[in-house]
């Protein structure tokens, strides 16, 4: 019977091949020669006297990765590799070689390609690849293997004429293999019909796409008529696909199927003997190229997985550059996104430059500069998905023979100390210079770069010593008398901060870090954390993620200073809700807002069996349903608030949104374990809770890209009226709702948003003290504004916030955008605070009374603002805040031509506002504090450090603080000053570095006691980095004060490390610096960082708290202390002179004078007392 059945086989195959019979195709000679001008990548090539294989492709990416092992191949292809390839070439199915696509692969001749998705960047998944191999010449064994097997490309065997194929049934030819003897007959028959110019394909009714499969010109292969491909497509999350267009990748436009609601398709009539490619595309998903498997049952699978699509992102922004005339630069430009971005268009001063004059694509060219080339250029790139634009970068051409840096320093007052009074000018401040912040044009190794080698900045090039009279004493300072172009600073950029929930301020403890999809870090015990930032970072993304689930995964948009230093941020993070228990197979309903008394803003509703398991099976059960949703009725809410809440609209900007909500949801199985995806879902917005009807018809359903921090359109809303019962109604009444239809595709965070374009700036200044003096500015100050909608009508209620953003404080002030309206005063108003490393300042005051030289506001503009800090109604309530109206300005109104609130058009008006221009101010609440550097410091500015002896701050890379904790026991608190000199190096010795007095903090929790943390300088290296100066420290607290107490551990270090500081006055305290960083133990605080003000900070906070690890802005006066004195009041035995003055002013006068004449005589008396003085208190008596 089995002889039989061979028999019948053999004679099947041989009326196969019979001319003129079966499904025999004969093609023409031009149809070849269309096939092969169309099929340029994938001929087979000659090149000398080797020979290319076809391509194999033995694995896909899913999994660990793409294999693509030699082993394997020769287990499936036999004899189609040689035993010994001379070379391999590696392309994705999409033709790309390996070389371009970015991704980690590996080779071996003797094993093969492989492409591992773990060692992929960004959380990439590697491509799909095939290889072919090179090989020596040897007998066309290429054209007796299974047609199964050939190259897609059905190429030619080198060095032999070109020979068309005949096409075996690949289900009858694997049972001629399985024939044994007869088996080889046929093989061999097999290979004498090659020389015969037919092709085979089935007659399908169909065969346009038969022969859109297999007629291809990009196919050798047989086409089967009843031949099923299955497919499957879902999102990442493992959610079905419906409505996904599914074409052949070489016809992408004509759709042959779609997938249904379980994301299924059926294509039929493709190729059973070697993979297709089949291309699948749905909107708002990134276009995807999936290749079928080889199968021989007259069917097969395939799946594909469907992401997101993502708008064009800039990730290299172009750099300022410097440039003299007949120069030349390169500028460049890079952006991701999915689909990748193809287009790349360059624009100067708002002009598009022509492609065709500067030939650019990613990087714009220019050679010969000219003057007027100078000003902004940016980059615009666009993808299917949407555009985006680059961060501007300033381009300055300099004329031939122009100096690139003014010698000439500019002027730059320095505070003296409080005892410091010059004689003649009475003046406490001093003219010491400075050089311009301004870069410069240098001497570049080469000019071609992204980022130049070395930027150049205007520098100090000469300074000298100068003596200061203040009248009993002087003071020495080191002051600029020339400057020059030279390599700038390049200080450490930090973002530093502290990441707490938004309810009860507890700390995310040992946090996951994310800057896109690459973790950078953890948070620690306290929920601190600190990031490095590379130089050309424009827009920082920041996500914390919380291991343990109780919390939202964050991200956040941090603002940073490029200048250096280091930005502290208080990051505030929404607890995860309580989950609830839902059924799966029901219509759920969850409320999205919990306010006591007020209705919800809106609903999600999740239809029944929406719910699937990360393979896309449908889940039946209970679901653990968790939806956090973050409230503007609730204002503290505000600063949890993720992203920066901007979209980027068609043209590329960047533009704000206005919340109305936000929610995350997190749903899990029965267990609590696996996590759940969910398809469709509704969501619904009360109509009641939108007080701007203009709003509504512009409402839209967004969710937050954890990657770039923009928000990303999902859809409209639609409205529909409904008849319910509200809270607290005891009747029923219509009521308006916003219906928004979504997929929640993967785990983010969305929002109910509407973008807004009455915007505004507002100008705000941030001082060292109340007497907001221009040439006390502080920088690098985070200033942030929280947009408040109009009043909702209940008075027990307060505005509800639509916005959040922050700025930090540049040498003239911020602005910070806002919405503004021009019609209604308080259509908007504003909520503004400000912070300095982790220090709040205090806002100009409100009351008792409005006073516009204090505010600095200007009326009648000021009363429209209606300004009003925290406490204006509440003097318990704390002072660090404002509120104001946010009217948009008049321009045809002269008083409100001049700020504090500027239109959006006018952001360069704003940048450059003079100094007695109108804005808002803080100030630092610490008074009593004061600093002197001999040798001037900014320690807001890195730059504007100096390679000195006498520097405080030695190293420009790393600053060290040092402070000392100084106990009081007295009535009143005590100025205490550290006087610190050289002590030890021969270049310093006896030299002053520097003055700091402070006042002592009283402790809220003893009667009579108080503290000083005070700065002193560090012993260390200095700049040159060659010797260790151990510094000579005085300190003398100000007033009737004696030394009573010693720290034991400091004394006997301070002994067993000579030289000794001579102490033999009890009203000071004199050491020589410990070089070694002692802790709490000894009252010495010492931490180093790359920023001085977050090292003096950190230091300043563990000396109030007094430990080694701690912080606290509470003086706790018993503990880490080193040295105390005691200082008690003086007691007064009789009147003071100007008691005496007030109470009998006649005859105190009378008695002076007789005393006076009766030791110096009338003159005296006439130089202690003007007579206008004295006439002035006899007027009053």
């Amino acid at each position: 019977m089995l002889e039989l059945n061979k028999v019948a086989l053999l004679l099947s195959f041989l009326a196969s091949l019979a001319l003129g019979q079966g499904p025999v195709r004969t093609r023409s000679q031009s149809e070849r020669g269309r096939r092969v001008a169309l099929n340029t990548f994938t001929d087979t090539q000659t090149t000398g006297v080797t020979e290319w294989t076809s391509w194999f492709n033995i694995d896909h990416p899913g999994g660990n990765g793409d294999y693509e092992r030699l082993e394997a191949i020769r287990f499936y292809y036999r004899e189609r590799v040689c035993a010994r390839p001379m070379a391999m070439e590696a392309r994705t199915t999409d033709w790309v070689a390996a070389a371009d696509t970015g991704e980690v692969v590996h080779s071996s001749l003797e094993k093969g390609f492989w492409c591992i998705n773990k060692e992929q960047p960004h959380g990439r998944v590697c491509s799909n690849y095939h290889v072919r191999f090179q090989c020596p010449p040897g007998p066309p064994e290429e054209m007796y293997k299974h047609p199964a097997h050939a190259s897609p490309a059905g190429a030619s065997v080198p060095g032999a004429p070109f020979r068309k194929k005949g096409v075996l049934q690949p289900s009858m030819y694997s049972q001629v293999e399985s024939m044994g003897s007869m088996g080889d007959v046929l093989s061999d028959l097999w290979g004498r019909t090659q020389d015969k110019e037919t092709y085979l394909c089935e007659d399908l009714s169909d065969s346009s796409v038969c022969w859109t499969a297999c007629g291809n010109p990009e196919v050798w292969e047989e086409c089967m008529p009843n031949h099923v491909l299955h497919g499957e497509v879902h999102s990442v999350t493992g959610v079905p696909v419906a409505g996904a267009w599914v074409a052949l990748a070489s016809q992408p436009k004509v759709i042959r199927a779609r997938t249904d609601a379980k994301g299924q398709f059926r294509l039929t009539g493709v190729c059973s003997s070697s993979s297709t490619l089949i291309s699948i595309r749905k909107e708002k998903f990134a276009l995807t190229t999936v290749s079928t498997s080889s199968n021989t049952t007259g069917f097969s699978w395939v799946r594909a997985v469907l992401k997101s699509a993502e708008k064009p992102y800039i990730v290299k922004h172009p750099e300022d550059k410097v440039r003299y005339e007949g120069g030349r630069v390169q500028l460049c430009c890079k952006a991701t996104g999915s689909p990748a971005p193809d287009k790349y268009y360059w624009y100067h001063n708002g002009t598009l430059l022509d492609r065709k004059v500067y030939k650019y694509e990613e990087d714009l060219v220019l050679r010969n500069l000219k003057l007027e080339q100078s000003g902004h250029y940016y980059c615009k790139t666009s993808s299917p998905a949407g555009s985006i634009k680059s961060s501007p970068s300033l381009l300055t051409v300099i004329a031939k023979g122009t100096p690139a840096c003014n010698s000439t320093p500019e002027a730059h007052l320095i505070r003296l100390p409080m005892d410091c009074v010059q004689p003649g000018t009475d003046s406490m401040y001093y003219n010491a210079g400075r050089c311009p912040h301004n870069k410069c044009a240098g001497s570049l190794d080469f000019d071609m770069r992204c980022r130049d080698g070395a930027t150049f900045c205007c520098g100090v090039q000469n300074m000298e010593s100068r003596i200061i009279d203040c009248g009993s004493y002087s003071l020495p300072i080191r002051a600029v008398t020339q400057c020059g172009c030279q390599k700038c600073v390049q200080p450490t950029v930090l973002v530093r901060g502290r990441v707490v929930t938004a309810d009860n301020n507890e700390p995310l403890r040992f946090g996951h870090i994310y800057i896109g999809k690459e973790r950078v870090g953890t948070t620690g015990y306290q929920g601190s954390f600190t990031l490095q930032i590379t130089p050309d970072t424009q827009r920082l993304v920041v996500n914390f993620v919380d291991p343990t689930q109780r919390f939202l995964d964050t991200p956040k948009v941090f603002i940073f200073d490029k200048k250096g230093g280091s930005i502290y941020h208080d990051v505030k993070v929404m607890r995860k809700q309580t989950p609830i228990d839902i059924n799966a197979g029901e219509t759920n309903s969850i409320n999205l807002g919990e306010i006591k008394g007020e209705d919800p803003i809106g609903q999600l509703v999740i239809p029944p069996n929406s719910f699937h398991k990360d393979n896309g099976e449908i889940y039946e059960g209970t679901v653990k349903a968790s939806v956090t949703f973050i409230d503007p009725r609730n204002i503290t809410t505000a600063a949890a608030a993720p992203g920066d809440l901007n979209f980027v609209d068609d043209e590329g900007d960047m533009l704000p949104l206005r919340t109305y909500g936000m929610f995350s949801v997190d749903f899990r199985d029965e267990s609590n374990k696996e996590v759940l995806g969910a398809g469709a879902v509704q969501v619904l917005l009360d109509t009641q809770h939108v007080k701007m009807q203009e709003h509504i018809p512009k409402m839209k359903l967004w969710s937050l890209n954890p990657d770039t921090g923009v928000w990303e359109e999902e859809g409209d809303f639609s409205t529909t009226t409904t008849t319910t019962g509200g809270h607290g109604r005891s009747k029923r009444e219509e009521r308006t709702f916003l219906i928004g239809n979504m997929e929640i595709r993967e785990r983010r965070l969305f929002n109910l948003d509407v973008p807004e374009n009455r915007r505004c700036y507002v100008k705000v200044r941030a001082y060292m003290s109340d007497k907001f003096l221009p040439s006390e500015q502080l920088e690098g100050v985070v200033i942030s504004l929280i947009n408040l909608e109009p009043k909702p009508g209940y008075s027990s209620n307060p505005r509800a916030w639509g916005r959040f953003d922050s700025v930090i404080t540049g040498h003239n002030g911020a602005c910070l955008p806002a919405f503004c309206d021009a019609q209604r005063p308080d259509a908007y108003t504003a909520y503004v605070t400000a912070m300095m490393g982790g220090e709040e300042l205090e806002a100009a005051p409100s009351s008792p009374k409005m006073n516009p030289n204090i505010i600095g506001v200007s009326q009648p503009y000021l009363d429209k603002i209606d300004y009003q800090r925290s406490d204006h109604e509440d003097p318990a309530l704390k002072k660090t805040a404002f509120k104001i109206n946010l009217a948009k300005p008049n321009q045809n109104n002269l008083d409100e031509t001049n700020g504090p609130i500027y239109p959006y058009q006018n952001l360069i008006a704003c940048e450059n506002a003079p100094v007695d221009a109108n804005h808002f101010r803080f100030f630092r609440v610490e008074k009593d504090k004061y600093e002197y550097n001999v040798v001037p410091f900014e320690e807001n500015d890195l730059t504007t450090w100096m390679g000195d002896y006498l520097s405080w701050w030695p190293n420009p890379q790393e600053f060290r603080a040092c402070y000392i904790k100084i106990k009081i026991h007295g009535p009143k608190e005590v100025m205490v000053r550290s006087r610190n000199l050289g002590g030890t190096h021969r270049a310093t010795k006896g030299k002053l570095y520097g003055i700091r007095d402070i006042r002592s903090t009283r402790d809220m929790r003893e009667a009579n006691a108080s503290a000083a943390c005070v700065e002193f300088k560090c012993s260390g290296m200095l700049f040159d980095q060659a010797e260790v100066d151990r510094s000579l420290i005085s300190l003398l607290p100000q007033g009737n004060c004696r030394r009573i107490g010693t720290n034991s551990l400091l004394h006997e270090y301070l002994i067993k490390h000579p030289p000794v500081a001579q102490n033999n006055e009890s009203h000071a305290f004199n050491m020589l610096a410990p070089v070694d960083p002692l802790g709490h133990n000894y009252g010495i605080y010492t931490v180093t960082d790359q920023n001085p003000r977050v090292a003096k900070e950190i230091a300043i906070g563990r000396c109030f708290d007094g430990t080694s690890d701690g912080f606290s802005r509470e003086m706790k006066s018993d503990t880490g202390v080193a040295l105390t004195f005691s200082c008690p009041e003086r007691k007064i035995n009789r009147e003071s002179l100007f008691q005496r003055l007030q109470t009998n002013p006649g005859q105190t006068l009378s008695q002076m004078a007789r005393d006076m004449r009766e030791s110096e005589g009338l003159q005296m008396c006439q130089e202690v007392f003007s007579q206008d003085l004295y006439d002035d208190i006899m007027s009053r008596e």
